[in-house]
């Protein structure tokens, strides 16, 4: 996920359902993409484990079992395999809300999709809360810039004006959206604030904006 200046920048076309797209088609060997997705997975689990910071190229290509020029020649550096990490898993949830089995994805009640989005969007934030706090932060006001939230606003907005036409759609997915900032989520857990705790405040919050599900 990153803004326009950033290493990668999103897609802003936008498929038949209305939404934007995340990131660029890939075309790549089969080999290739069996290491690319070896190096994000090990990225994925010592990231988690250790911190971004701490863990060093050398320590992701051993973990993934490739050589360390495998890693720099597809990513570039630390911060470049920490983008596509996080992209890759923000196109996952995309894939799920727009094909995937309900109530994340279609076919479900559209408050109901609502509140299995912030669900899904908080696991992921709370996985990656240092992943999304170098992107929502790399520049003032780059959060509101970055495709993946022009993508989950939209998804949101379109939700919201079918379930309340009366509200405005777009301010209320804006609202639905600030407490997902990960300076927030970051500052909240350390504060001692549990994921079910975000979860159920932020599941109230939605519920007296848009109704009961």
């Amino acid at each position: 996920m990153s803004d326009s200046t950033g290493p990668q920048s999103a897609s802003q076309q936008a498929p038949a359902r209305g939404l934007p797209v995340v990131g660029e088609p890939r075309p790549e060997r089969a080999d290739a993409r069996r290491n690319r997705l070896r190096v994000l997975e090990a990225a994925d689990k010592l990231f988690t484990q250790h911190g971004v910071k701490n863990v060093s190229l050398d320590a992701i290509a051993a973990e993934a079992g490739v050589g360390k020029g495998t890693v720099f020649r597809r990513f570039g550096d630390r911060a470049g395999l920490a983008v596509a990490l996080l992209d890759e898993r923000e196109q996952e949830l995309q894939a799920k809300i727009l094909t995937g089995p309900p109530p994340l994805g279609p076919g479900a009640p559209p408050v109901i999709r609502v509140m299995a989005f912030l669900d899904a969007y908080l696991d992921l934030l709370d996985r990656h809360v240092e992943l999304f706090m170098d992107s929502e932060n790399a520049s003032d006001g780059a959060r509101y810039r970055i495709g993946s939230y022009r993508l989950w606003h939209r998804h949101l907005a379109m939700l919201i004006e079918q379930a309340r036409h009366e509200l405005d759609a777009d301010y209320t997915a804006h609202v639905l959206l600030a407490p997902l900032a990960a300076d927030l989520h970051n500052a909240l857990r350390t504060q001692g604030f549990s994921l079910d705790r975000m979860k159920s405040g932020l599941q109230a919050v939605a519920t007296n904006l848009l109704g009961p599900t």
